[in-house]
Parts: structure tokens; C-alpha cells; sequence
């Protein structure tokens, strides 16, 4: 039960709220006392929307249940951990760790890119975290600055895994649909064929452009050329990239069968940090030439996003939901700043085929 008291509401008879540390899409984030154990914690509260039907209330709340199912089946440093959900007045709850210190998106937009051992200490860190994940059956499916918190110490920590997929569980997405943050999106989940740990992996190359130069290199003015670019444009990692090519390149293979493996990644990392060079992967050896599109190979691809564009501009047959940004993991309107990801969008088309939040300041 909700009561109000002295310092803010308390949610279940335990959970007393007080300030806000965001919003979005997806939900509130508040500072709260765990006053049973007596221990700072944070607060996730799923929005209540009176316009939403009974069904599509019930799946945001199977939602919320379903990040907090996911999470607590892990046990990592470096991702986030749940302690407790509650439902309240027909209201979910998921009480987490607090983590001081804010997220890496927060981190760029404040102070600017990172260099490239921070960069590479990131994706070390978010490896080993994808790397525990996808053990357990867990893809991530939305790895973006703004889904990474880094603490006051250093640590860095994955966090909303609100759109997870789960091994054996029910996925909330409609066949046809993908739901996620375009610009940090694997090109074979643009197209509902299926998405497995090379996708999350893509979305980490995609992570270390953006933190290293301040945008993703798949930024776009439209979400159709988000799309384009993800899918068919050379590909061009920014130059500050460079000390870390051979990684970048790798993870941002567009066939996921030939894409850098976790293993190999964070091998190259760490020799980076020890060395300050970064060896070339066998594939970029093997390569010739910068990344192009592998137009022979994604072709299948290409042609079922130019049809989610094409039915998205007529408005026929296609849903796309822009969502308010926030350290929640919320989706925000698209900007070239990683601070400001790109939209979150849910993306269904009639007949396609089958398809596959954070705390802080």
C-alpha cells in the first residue's frame, strides 16, 4: 500500500520515496530508503496512462516484471542489481542498488568524449556483463550510453534490461516488430530475422563510436535514414575510433556470422590498455578495403526496412513510438549527442514475418 509520510511516500509499507534521479518512456526513477534494512536504494515506478486499455496496461506492467525476472537471474559487478518488485495499487515497482554517479550518456553530454583507454576499460567492463547475460539466455537488445551507468568509483554498470529477451520466456513484441533505440540497432533485427549475441555486441561497437566522438556514426535527421544508414551506407567509425579500429570494425560487421566474438573484443582491449596498440582482427586482415555494405548478404535485410520506411511514411500497417528520454532508459528524440540518444522505436509491419531503467543522476 502507498502512504504518505514525513520525507515522501512509502510504497509497500517499506520503500520510502524521495527525490526524483529521471523519467522516461518507461518509467520513474526516484531515491528512496529501504526502511526495513535501513539502506538507500532506488526506485523504479512504472507510469500509470488512463488512456491505456486494460490489455495494453497489463503488458507495461508484464514489462516491468519481465526486466526485474531477467536481472535477477544475474549475478555481475558490472550489471545492475534488483532487489525486490512490488505491485501497489495496480502499480509495478522494482526496487535496485543506487548507483551515484549517473549515466555514460549523462557523463559525454557534461563533459565530452572519452579517450580511448576509458574507452576501452567501458567495453571490458560491459563484455564481461553482455558475456554473463547471454550465458544465462538473456540478450540485452538495447545497449546505448544512456543504458550504462558509471558510479563515483569507476565502476561501470549495464542496467534496463527493460526490452530483454529471455530464453524460454514469451517476448512482449508483436510478430514484425523490433523495440529498441534505431541508431544502436543491429541491421539483422531491423528486419525481424531473428537476433541473437552478435546483436547486443553490434550495439556495443555502435556505444564505443558514440562515446568516443560525441554522436553515433548512425545518426540521421529521419528515423528512414537511421535505417538506410544502419543497414545499407558505408560504414565510417569516427576517427576518433582510431587507436580501437580493429574492435569498432569488427563488432560493426554487418553479417553477424562474421562479426568479432566477445572473446576476441575484450582480448583486444585488454592488449590495448597493456600495449597501446590493438591488433588487427584475422577477418579486417583477410578485408580489403573500408566496411562496405555487404549488399550480396543483407540484401533480404534491406529490403524488409525500406518496407517498414515506406509503410511508416504512408502510415499504413506500421506504429512508431517516439518516447521522452531519461536516465530510465527512455527513448528521446534523435539527436546526434549520445547524451540525447535516438528515439526508442517499436516498429511493426503487417505481413513481415515473424521477428524476433537505469538509476542515476
Amino acid at each position: 500500500m502507498v502512504t504518505e509520510g514525513a520525507g515522501g511516500r512509502v510504497i509497500a509499507g517499506r520503500y520510502r520515496l524521495h527525490e526524483r534521479l529521471g523519467s522516461g518512456g518507461m518509467g520513474i526513477v526516484w531515491r528512496a530508503t529501504d526502511q526495513l534494512l535501513a539502506r538507500e536504494v532506488a526506485v523504479k515506478a512504472l507510469p500509470l496512462d488512463e488512456t491505456l486499455s486494460a490489455a495494453e496496461a497489463r503488458r507495461r506492467r508484464e514489462r516491468t516484471l519481465r526486466e526485474a525476472r531477467a536481472v535477477a537471474q544475474l549475478r555481475h559487478p558490472h550489471v545492475i542489481v534488483v532487489h525486490d518488485v512490488v505491485e501497489d495499487d495496480e502499480r509495478a515497482y522494482m526496487v535496485m542498488e543506487l548507483v551515484d554517479g549517473g549515466s555514460l550518456a549523462d557523463r559525454v553530454l557534461s563533459r565530452g568524449p572519452v579517450d580511448a583507454a576509458e574507452a576501452a576499460r567501458i567495453g571490458i567492463a560491459l563484455l564481461d556483463a553482455l558475456g554473463t547475460a547471454h550465458a544465462a539466455g538473456i540478450l540485452h537488445r538495447d545497449v546505448k550510453p544512456s543504458n550504462v551507468l558509471i558510479a563515483e568509483d569507476g565502476r561501470v554498470v549495464l542496467t534496463d534490461f527493460g526490452v530483454a529477451q529471455v530464453a524460454g520466456a514469451t517476448t512482449l513484441t508483436e510478430n514484425g516488430s523490433f523495440v529498441g533505440s534505431p541508431e544502436y540497432t543491429a541491421p539483422e533485427r531491423m528486419s525481424g530475422a531473428g537476433t541473437g549475441p552478435a546483436s547486443d555486441l553490434w550495439s556495443l561497437g555502435v556505444l564505443l563510436c558514440a562515446v568516443l566522438s560525441g554522436a553515433s556514426p548512425f545518426h540521421r535527421d529521419s528515423l528512414g535514414g537511421v535505417l538506410h544508414a544502419v543497414v545499407t551506407e558505408e560504414i565510417r567509425p569516427p576517427a576518433q575510433a582510431a587507436p580501437l579500429l580493429p574492435v569498432v570494425r569488427g563488432l560493426l560487421e554487418r553479417d553477424p556470422r562474421r562479426r568479432l566474438d566477445a572473446a576476441s573484443a575484450q582480448r583486444m582491449l585488454r592488449a590495448f590498455l597493456s600495449t597501446g596498440r590493438t591488433p588487427a582482427t584475422p577477418a579486417e586482415a583477410a578485408a580489403d578495403g573500408p566496411l562496405h555494405a555487404r549488399r550480396s548478404v543483407k540484401r533480404g535485410v534491406l529490403v524488409a526496412v525500406l518496407l517498414v520506411v515506406a509503410a511508416a511514411g504512408a502510415g499504413v500497417s506500421a506504429a512508431v513510438l517516439l518516447a521522452d528520454g531519461g536516465d530510465d532508459g527512455g527513448g528521446a528524440p534523435a539527436s546526434s549527442v549520445p547524451g540525447t540518444p535516438t528515439a526508442t522505436a517499436t516498429v511493426t509491419v503487417s505481413g513481415s514475418g515473424p521477428g524476433s531503467h537505469p538509476n542515476g543522476r
